[in-house]
């Protein structure tokens, strides 16, 4: 078989794989345990986006509007731009991982057969279909990317501890532990997701590698 054919088939292989879209909440991204998280994405082979939060970045922004009295639509933007921000982090830390905004983009990258991370800012300026307030962040959007790339599921990594079994979205809501609009979002993209906490690293990487179900799926 030729370089050419090899190639080819290679990406009609990636473009037929089905995609895992993984959000790093932001207090993993800000700490000590976030190099465990990204081995247990680098060492699979199934394409994989990841979707950082804004962390310390997106708190920054809460801090500034209370102080200065902008409206929601421009403090949701600015948290967007710290979760681009975090995406460039992130994407400095692992030679295969690479920032990318649109779905082309990312799809671009797993055909590269790298992981994605998603800079979303850009992407997500002005669309009426992303609600603009403190209600949604970082984790229902990595649900609404999901939905959009048609991904297999959403895996969502915390840094509270998480009850193993079956999650209500709701309970997790209530809880503090999910955003406020996810429910809504869960039931709306209709994604198969699992939420993982802290010490669930190689049920992360099990699961990625389609060798294992997901611990802690969510339902609606």
């Amino acid at each position: 078989m030729s370089a050419a054919v090899q190639a080819s088939a290679s990406q009609k292989h990636l473009s037929d794989a089905t995609v895992t879209v993984v959000k790093l909440g932001g207090s993993i991204v800000r700490s000590g345990s976030l190099p465990g998280w990204l081995d247990a994405i680098a060492h699979v082979h199934p394409p994989v986006v990841v979707v950082p939060g804004g962390g310390a970045l997106a708190d920054e922004v809460r801090q500034c509007q209370r102080q200065l009295g902008f409206g929601d639509a421009i403090a949701h933007r600015m948290a967007l731009l710290a979760m681009d921000q975090l995406a460039w982090a992130i994407a400095g830390l692992r030679p295969g991982f690479e920032v990318g905004t649109t779905l082309q983009d990312l799809r671009a990258i797993h055909r590269r057969e790298r992981v994605a991370v998603w800079a979303p800012s850009a992407f997500l300026a002005g669309r009426a279909d992303v609600e603009a307030t403190w209600r949604l962040t970082s984790d229902s959007l990595a649900l609404w990317l999901a939905g959009k790339l048609g991904a297999q599921a959403c895996c969502v990594v915390k840094s509270a501890p998480i009850a193993h079994g079956a999650l209500s979205a709701d309970v997790l809501c209530r809880e503090g532990i999910v955003d406020e609009a996810f429910p809504s979002m869960l039931a709306e993209t209709r994604i198969a997701c699992s939420v993982f906490g802290p010490g669930d690293e190689k049920g992360l990487s099990a699961f990625l590698a389609r060798e294992a179900a997901a611990p802690n799926p969510v339902t609606g």
